[in-house]
Order: structure tokens, then C-alpha cells, then sequence
């Protein structure tokens, strides 16, 4: 809770700034795919090092890494990049590990393996937490309980290692609270659990929100975009659903539309309407 106050409620997602980075490295346990950069969002403006200094200079001090925003697991490429965000008071909240299938029939052991080498990436990072993607399966009780096999033993793997690994409401794995609630059953604390705003559709999100989000360490604020821009609907009613669940941690702000051009632009409307959100928070409790 100290650190929470220390460092405030809100972080950045180096996915909110896919534009800006540019290059991507597609790591993946799939010996197929390559690791070499591409540039799906166009060739970027700015370097990853650079970040934690963007960040602090608008007031965040929170950052949550893509792994594939990463252009080098080197041992001193690392150091540097961690060395960044102590020179700007940015705690490393998460490292979001963009691949694997837990759940999967015939790889999912290769993937889990592949998963647990992370963990010393994120402990060289100083990172709090290890993202990974639960699974890809359809949720057949099969493919949950081969998830939360895996999902145990990657959690073994990481004790002691000072980075706690966490899963999210993501992929049809886990397509409801059902689902989602099962699987942390059975990982008994072992694996946080990530809220999501944006995973699920409404109008059945918000009450599902409402369910998970009281057993979330960490949250994704993603909002919806229109043609007006900012669903502010939505995203009260996604925030309130975290208020009526209890929900008191931090908030990654997760900006994905083509609506400003500028992305930081979409970063720190997210951060006013929320801060907005909680400063009228007493009144809805006496109101």
C-alpha cells in the first residue's frame, strides 16, 4: 500500500504508445515466428529507454512493458532500461508476456516453459509482476484445468524470484466470471489476477466486472472510442463496477484508437476522467 502511495494510482501500458515505439520483436515460444523487428504501426519517433522520462515529466510514475516492445534481452540492454526508470522514480509494475498458450492440447508445456524464462527478465527489470496469457482454448473443463496445471507450475517457478505472475480476463479461455473465478479457485493466490475493462462486450462486461474485479491486483483502464471519441458512458460505468467490487489498486491506462493522433493525448484524457471519477467519490458514498 506504501508503494501505492508512493508511486500513485495510475500507470502506462507501453501498448497505449504502439505508434510512438514503432518497432516490434514477435518473441514467441512458436519456432516459426521470428524475432526480428517489424513495423506494423510505422516506423515510431521515440526509444523504450525513453519512456520512464515521458512518463514522469506528465506526472505517472508506473509503466507496464509489452515484451515484444523490448529490442534486446541482453543482460546490459536490461540494466540500462532499468536503470531509466530508477533515474525517473518509475516502478516497474508489470511485464506483459504477449505469447503462449497454457491451454493448449499439444503445446502447452513448450509454451509454459517458454514463459517461465521471463521471470528472470522481469526480476532483471525490477518488474513487480509477470502478465501472462492464461489461454487461447475454448473453455472446456479440459482446457481450464490443464491452465491452471500450468499456470501452478509457472508460479513455482517464479518464487522466490521477487516478480509475481498474474493472468487476465482475456481470450476465450476465459469468457465470463465463471470461468475466470474457476481458474483462480484453483490457483489458490498462487497468480493474480489483472483486470481488464475493454476484454469483455457489453452490456454483460459490467456486472461481469463487477464479479472479478474484487480479486484484482492491478487493472487495465482501457476505454472505448467513437466517432465523438471517448465513451465516457462506458468507462463510468467500467469504473463504477470497480468501486461497487472494492477495487482500490492502481489503474494502467490503456489508450487504443486512432482517435488522437497524438497518443498521449488519449493517455491523459483517460487519467482526467478517472481522477474526475475519484474525486466524486465521496459524494456517491454520502449521496
Amino acid at each position: 500500500m506504501q508503494q501505492l502511495l508512493q508511486n500513485g494510482r495510475f500507470a502506462v501500458s507501453t501498448w497505449s504508445l504502439h505508434r510512438l515505439l514503432g518497432a516490434v520483436h514477435a518473441y514467441s515460444p512458436d519456432p516459426g515466428k521470428s524475432a526480428a523487428p517489424k513495423e506494423p504501426y510505422g516506423p515510431g519517433a521515440a526509444a523504450l529507454i525513453d519512456v520512464p522520462a515521458a512518463l514522469a515529466a506528465r506526472g505517472i510514475h508506473r509503466l507496464e512493458i509489452c515484451s515484444f516492445h523490448l529490442p534486446s534481452l541482453e543482460t546490459g540492454y536490461l540494466n540500462e532500461l532499468r536503470d531509466a526508470m530508477a533515474a525517473s522514480n518509475v516502478l516497474f509494475q508489470t511485464l506483459l508476456v504477449e505469447d503462449g498458450d497454457p491451454s493448449h492440447p499439444e503445446t502447452a508445456e513448450r509454451d509454459v516453459e517458454w514463459m517461465a524464462r521471463w521471470i528472470d527478465i522481469a526480476a532483471a527489470l525490477g518488474a513487480e509482476r509477470m502478465r501472462v496469457i492464461a489461454g487461447k482454448q475454448k473453455p472446456t473443463e479440459e482446457n481450464l484445468a490443464r491452465a491452471a496445471r500450468h499456470l501452478n507450475w509457472l508460479a513455482d517457478k517464479a518464487e522466490g524470484s521477487g516478480v509475481r505472475v498474474v493472468v487476465e480476463n482475456w481470450f476465450d479461455l476465459l469468457p465470463s466470471p465463471v470461468e475466470m473465478n474457476w481458474l483462480l479457485d484453483r490457483l489458490d493466490g498462487e497468480v493474480g489476477l489483472n483486470g481488464d475493462l475493454g476484454n469483455w462486450s457489453a452490456p454483460a462486461k459490467y456486472e461481469g466486472l463487477a464479479d472479478i474485479m474484487r480479486r484484482a491486483e492491478i487493472c487495465h483502464a482501457k476505454a472505448e472510442y467513437g466517432a465523438a471519441g471517448l465513451d465516457g458512458d462506458d468507462y463510468r460505468r467500467c469504473l463504477e463496477m470497480c468501486e461497487r467490487a472494492g477495487y482500490a489498486g492502481p489503474f494502467t491506462l490503456i489508450y487504443d484508437s486512432p482517435f488522437f493522433p497524438d497518443e498521449w493525448d488519449g493517455i491523459l484524457l483517460q487519467k482526467q476522467f478517472i481522477e474526475g471519477f475519484l474525486r466524486e467519490a465521496p459524494a456517491r458514498k454520502t449521496g
